[in-house]
């Protein structure tokens, strides 16, 4: 038998929020995607899950959310050349994170590898265990959960 060599990825969509699990999960995507040549592109979604009902509604409250979100998405996008990733691009959206990243946002990118963490920004080990399991069930494209 043949050895199986392991598949290189072309293009790495990885998810990204301010737990330790998506900061695994970004460290393996800019090695993989340094090791394999491959375009990156960093993904961020606003939850408005997270937002009660006057900031949900407050224009300038998500604005301003979407604002500190994208600049939180520029430093990781930042560190990625810094390490060597030569194609790096982001993407910031607002909805429900597993739902956006799986009908949305893959089929406009055409990623070939989804890279999450586990666990949620607020700590609900729980609700983005669901995106977790959510995107692993329904995505199109192979997806790798870091814990």
């Amino acid at each position: 038998m043949s050895e199986m060599s392991p598949k290189e990825f072309k293009h790495i969509l990885v998810g990204v929020d301010d737990s330790e699990d998506a900061q695994l999960a970004f460290r393996y995507a800019i090695n993989r995607a340094k090791t394999d040549h491959a375009k990156l592109t960093i993904v961020s979604i606003l939850e408005q899950d997270n937002m009660n009902v006057y900031e949900a509604m407050s224009k300038d409250f998500i604005h301003g959310q979407r604002a500190d979100l994208e600049e939180h998405v520029q430093k990781y996008a930042k560190l990625a050349k810094q390490f060597g990733v030569t194609d790096v691009t982001t993407v910031v959206e607002e909805g429900d994170p597993g739902e956006m990243i799986v009908k949305d946002i893959i089929p406009a990118i055409k990623p070939d590898l989804l890279v999450i963490g586990s666990i949620s920004k607020r700590g609900v080990r729980k609700y983005f265990g669901s995106q977790a399991a959510y995107m692993a069930k329904h995505s199109p494209i192979s997806v790798l959960v870091i814990r």
